[in-house]
């Protein structure tokens, strides 16, 4: 029988977010030749999300749709995605490291008495086992893990596997089935979003990010126009939320939201180590801060010594003339 790895598809507002994308080809990359198995959970309306799934790469999706799915509970979900796992008996299982993904995998591994790699930043082979990269100790080092037996059960960390390019002329079948969702502890009425519009900043190729140094909640202005130029989205250092000059939902660090974006642009941002763990893997790293002693020119690529409401509105204009 040939092998099986299954892909958790997650959606916000019903579209799959980029990462579910980005786990279809980390799948093809633990094994080129496994069947890739998509399974997207929801209350009704899968079949788009299903069929993008297939354009990017999946062999074939399956859809678990229940009214209890509507909202995102563990319970529920861990149920649907158990019940799928058991049809398929995959030999693999992958999934974004988001935060449903912190939530569910673990209760997912737990079940099915197997362990979990968590946070996979890249995939090599050896022979014919996967080998997993995955940072530790705040980002400062890297561990690498192979699973010797058993089913691989990995997330990855969004924007570091490539996904694969849209094909529309791929297919697949999409398969229904029943899952009778029973015993919820949780009950989710409704939700309300803190996050800032446009760019979802976990998967935003380009991150404007504001620290104390921004002064006051006006002071992130000219940075969301610098990310509105750019077509990026702005985060904030835990000082910068603290200080109530933005909302939590924007933290980036240990203790808030890791990212990995092509572009991170840290303004008036020290440098805590704090900090720096949810950011430092970036692609390419831009400071400006008027301190040239800051901590953060020491992970920079590019740093500019100065004051952030001089540079930052002069850099706007100036890849607003580019872009014309």
């Amino acid at each position: 029988m040939s092998e099986k790895i299954i892909v958790i598809g997650e959606a916000r507002e019903g579209m799959l977010r980029n990462v579910t994308f980005e786990a279809i080809a980390a799948a093809k990359q633990m094994n080129a030749n496994a069947e890739v198995v998509g399974v997207i959970c929801g209350a009704n309306g899968l079949d788009q999300q299903a069929q993008e799934m297939i354009y990017h790469g999946a062999d074939r999706v399956i859809t678990v749709e229940h009214e209890k799915l509507d909202k995102y509970t563990s319970d529920g979900y861990g149920q649907a995605v158990l019940a799928a796992i058991e049809k398929e008996s995959p030999n693999g299982i992958i999934m974004g490291h988001t935060a449903i993904g912190k939530d569910l995998t673990p209760k997912i591994a737990s079940k099915l008495e197997i362990g979990l790699i968590s946070d996979a930043t890249a995939i090599e082979m050896d022979g014919d086992n996967p080998v997993f990269t995955r940072p530790i100790y705040s980002g400062k080092a890297f561990e690498k893990k192979v699973v010797t037996g058993g089913i691989v059960f990995v997330t990855i960390r969004p924007n570091n596997i490539p996904s694969l390019d849209k094909d529309e002329s791929r297919t697949g079948s999409i398969e229904a089935i029943d899952v009778d969702i029973t015993d919820l502890r949780t009950v989710i009425k409704d939700v309300i979003r803190k996050a800032s519009e446009g760019v979802d900043l976990s998967e935003a190729n380009v991150i404007i990010a504001g620290g104390r140094g921004v002064k006051s909640a006006d002071g992130f202005k000219p940075l969301y126009e610098l990310a509105e130029v750019l077509g990026g989205a702005v985060g904030a250092s835990r000082g910068a939320c603290d200080a109530d000059y933005c909302d939590y939902s924007l933290q980036i660090g240990q203790t808030g939201k890791v990212v990995t974006p092509d572009l991170y642009i840290a303004v008036g941002i020290s440098g805590a180590i704090q900090h720096l763990a949810g950011m430092s893997n970036s692609k390419v790293i831009v400071a400006i801060n008027k301190d040239p002693e800051a901590n953060i020119f020491n992970v920079a690529d590019y740093g500019i010594v100065g004051d952030l409401f001089e540079v930052v509105p002069m850099l706007t204009e100036e890849i607003k003339q580019l872009k014309a």
